[in-house]
């Protein structure tokens, strides 16, 4: 067949399977009337649409919680990003932290290369608080960051190269080497009384390390080098009761007066920041670290004055470093054997690097609670309310609510009122307290009403006398305990409490 037939051939009726497609089945019931754009508008208007409508309140919270800064937990302003770790901060923050001696990532503690601003975090940030003006820093805060941080790239110090080890000899691992007094004419001018076989020269007769410490010897706590107890150059730390040979390392192997020892790893206040254990101590509370952070540097406070005044506010205390001793910090704070406390209600005098940071770390916090008595702190951050739940409080990690309520609550007077009541903590703490009022103490609007009138006097149908309890025999009159008014005019040894307890 030619193309002209094909051309004028009549059609057969037959559709061509091939070259058009049979009509769906889903416009089979789509009537004369509607049109195909109002069915599918009626399609689309479905409920599951409308209960994926994002809720902006969530979103706003959400975003905040992501673009908190890592120093000072709350929404970043003019961030900057640590390199390579990608770690965010509030430019003021980092700014601080350099100053403070910070030498790594605030986050992370990882090496820093470089310290470049966020143009993208910067944007988010601007996004929120457009969305939501509440969230954005107050404009003290603002500005407090403007004068510390102008906008550029940063750079954090590279860490202080550490102190090189000790010298120690390596040969015969398996023996114990004469101390540098065992010799006799040694230049330190005393002799060890009970000296220690040189194993070079008399193999036979060395000590073994597996028997233990040579008698009249000891390991130093800070170079772990053999002493002798008694050399001169020995001294003890009557905390930890572990001796130093003052040789190995000057400054260090040594245990001084506890007012002039020297803390270890707590040179100034940038060893202090990164000190985990100083958020252990107020309860992971960053907006009261920033506050006492911030006091010490405006004050040039060092780690070192803090530790005097924790040694003199202890030493005053009626029980001294007791409280210390008995709660064990000092133990196993050195890599060497400590010896016995002789004495443990001596007094203490000497006291090794270790412990001494010790107790500046176990007297921090009551510290800073007298520091702040004396009101130098700003007005508003001491006109803080204080929390009802003080430093057992659960939300004090929370950066709102840390910043309005004050959680460094010192020991209150006898006639101090009660803290101020949080918002949704209130009611449920004051139930808590009412339920623990024992019932025979209990306001007489909460007692039932068969019994108020036991404290009132109103006259109430009761229990005649008979159906009383005998009353108790009269007690001396040295012991005859105080008596309260009765149920009925005519029975006076009973007491209202007894009463009470008979109905009940």
């Amino acid at each position: 067949m030619d193309v002209a037939s094909l051309i004028h051939s009549e059609p057969t009726g037959e559709p061509c399977g091939t070259l058009k497609r049979s009509a769906s089945t889903t416009f089979d019931d789509v009537g004369e009337g509607p049109s195909r754009k109002r069915a599918r508008e009626h399609v689309a208007a479905t409920p599951e649409d409308d209960e994926q409508q994002i809720d902006g309140r969530a979103l706003a919270d959400e975003l905040e919680q992501e673009l908190q800064c890592g120093c000072c937990s709350a929404l970043v302003y003019r961030p900057v990003v640590v390199a390579p770790c990608q770690h965010f901060f509030c430019g003021s923050c980092i700014v601080q932290w350099v100053k403070n001696g910070g030498t790594n990532c605030p986050a992370c503690r990882g090496l820093s290369l470089s310290v470049t601003p966020s143009r993208a975090i910067q944007t988010l940030a601007d996004v929120l608080v457009r969305a939501a003006p509440c969230k954005a820093r107050t404009v003290n805060e603002r500005m407090q960051a403007d004068e510390i941080y102008k906008t550029g790239a940063l750079r954090i110090p590279t860490p202080r190269q550490a102190s090189p080890e000790p010298s120690i000899p390596q040969g015969g691992l398996n023996v114990v080497h004469p101390c540098p007094h065992c010799s006799a004419g040694n230049q330190w001018g005393w002799t060890c009384p009970d000296p220690i076989v040189d194993p070079d020269a008399d193999p036979d007769g060395a000590w073994q390390s597996d028997d233990g410490t040579p008698p009249g010897h000891a390991y130093c706590g800070n170079c772990e080098s053999i002493l002798a107890i008694r050399a001169p150059t020995t001294t003890k730390c009557d905390f930890c009761q572990v001796s130093f040979c003052g040789i190995g390392i000057p400054g260090r192997c040594i245990a001084r007066p506890l007012g002039s020892q020297h803390l270890h790893g707590l040179t100034d206040l940038g060893d202090l920041l990164q000190c985990g254990e100083v958020y252990d101590i107020f309860e992971g509370n960053s907006v009261e670290v920033e506050i006492m952070f911030d006091y010490l540097t405006s004050k040039g406070l060092t780690p070192q004055h803090i530790y005097r005044d924790v040694v003199d506010i202890i030493s005053r205390s009626p029980r001294g470093f007791a409280p210390l001793i008995e709660s064990e910090i000092f133990m196993d704070v050195h890599g060497v054997a400590a010896g016995v406390d002789p004495d443990p209600t001596a007094s203490r005098s000497r006291i090794c690097r270790m412990c001494a940071t010790e107790v500046l770390l176990w007297g921090l916090k009551d510290w800073w609670v007298q520091e702040r008595a004396k009101g130098y702190l700003a007005e508003h951050i001491m006109k803080r309310p204080d929390c009802l739940n003080g430093a057992l409080c659960s939300r004090q990690k929370e950066h709102a609510h840390a910043k309005e309520f004050n959680h460094v609550i010192g020991p209150a007077p006898a006639s101090a009122t009660h803290p101020a009541e949080v918002p949704g903590e209130a009611s449920s703490s004051r139930q808590t307290r009412e339920d623990n009022i024992p019932p025979a103490v209990l306001p007489i609007s909460r007692l039932p009403d068969h019994l108020a009138h036991i404290f009132t006097g109103a006259a109430m149908p009761g229990p005649s006398d008979d159906d009383l309890p005998e009353p108790p025999k009269e007690l001396p009159s040295a012991t005859q305990p105080d008596r309260v008014p009765t149920v009925h005019d005519g029975v006076a040894s009973m007491s209202s409490f007894d009463a009470v307890e008979a109905m009940l």
